[in-house]
């Protein structure tokens, strides 16, 4: 069974057909620039030019970075206030005439790392991070979703979490490694304090260098894994919420 996904993110538009028997991408996704200003009618112009490179006719997940209750997007961090309290469903569904399903980011990646990739059968706590150009956060309680936590807005030394210890900030103030994965740590440990997880699965783009940074964090003691998935879980759980997953 195939349904397509859509991940929108601050920098990047993606998306493809998923196979959800495999839990993978059918095709190669395909990929455009996230516009500025990341107004609604932008980006459901760029969402429209993803699922068109395909010709594609079916359902369609889509993830956001912010909170979404109903299919309306209540938050809107790294892209256009225009967002906040938008109908997204709505526009998406009737930019591309077809049946929508919209959902937060990071929430999509870890149903997808919970189903078929690092969090397969793990029960506790469990607390997926994307680190890109904010921080997404999925919590999971015997693998039930506590959807929206967006974990990445706590404050961390006077700061937003994601103003600190995401892969932005890393190279916007051209961090090292080990700097980088100090912050990280930090921000690990606020967690842990917070919600004593069995396990992190950190993910996002830089989960395909994890042997960079995950050996430079310590004292965190909960087990951290990079995400399987990598960076197409965003896309590959869009696809399992538009199919009822």
């Amino acid at each position: 069974m195939q349904i397509f996904g859509v991940d929108i993110g601050g920098s990047g538009i993606k998306g493809a057909p998923v196979d959800l028997d495999r839990g993978d991408l059918a095709q190669e996704r395909h990929k455009v620039l996230t516009p500025h200003p990341a107004t609604p009618k932008d980006v459901a112009d760029c969402v429209a030019e993803v699922v068109g490179h395909f010709d594609w006719s079916g359902p369609v997940g889509v993830t956001f970075p912010g909170v979404v209750t109903g299919g309306v997007t209540r938050t809107a961090a790294n892209v256009d206030k225009g967002w906040i309290d938008h109908d997204a469903r709505t526009l998406l569904g009737e930019k591309l005439g077809l049946p929508v399903t919209v959902l937060n980011d990071a929430d999509a990646a870890g149903i997808a790392e919970m189903t078929f990739g690092a969090g397969r059968d793990r029960k506790g706590t469990v607390i997926m991070l994307t680190l890109g150009t904010g921080i997404g956060s999925a919590v999971f309680i015997d693998g039930q979703l506590v959807p929206n936590t967006e974990l990445g807005h706590l404050e961390l030394d006077g700061h937003e979490a994601e103003k600190h210890a995401s892969t932005k900030a890393k190279e916007d103030e051209e961090l090292s490694w080990h700097h980088w994965a100090h912050r990280v740590q930090k921000y690990l440990e606020h967690l842990e304090m917070l919600f004593t997880p069995e396990l992190f699965i950190l993910g996002g783009g830089v989960s395909r260098k994890a042997d960079k940074f995950l050996p430079l964090i310590e004292h965190v003691r909960a087990e951290m894994v990079p995400a399987e998935l990598q960076n197409n879980a965003g896309i590959v759980g869009a696809a399992m919420a538009a199919a009822g997953k």
